[in-house]
């Protein structure tokens, strides 16, 4: 079974952005934003492959590619 992990767009001005885990896997993501950052849009994936494909598709960009998409299609979190 697949575990869904929950993301998060930051953005701090129009050129920065931080796209990471929420909660405790995202920690270390979020301690570097600035003070003014804000939090614009979340989704649910059970990949990192579905997660930049979702986050691809929110900014706009096309389609996701990736050189590991074996490896990008499971979590490995501790």
């Amino acid at each position: 079974m697949s575990k869904i992990m929950k993301h998060e767009l930051w953005i701090e001005n129009e050129d920065e952005q931080t796209f990471c885990l929420s909660g405790e896997h995202g920690a270390s993501a979020r301690k570097l934003l600035g003070p003014n950052a804000k939090i614009v849009w979340t989704c649910e994936a059970s990949s990192n492959f579905e997660a930049m494909s979702k986050y691809y598709e929110y900014m706009e960009w096309g389609e996701y590619k990736t050189d590991y998409p074996e490896e990008d299609k499971k979590y490995i979190l501790s």
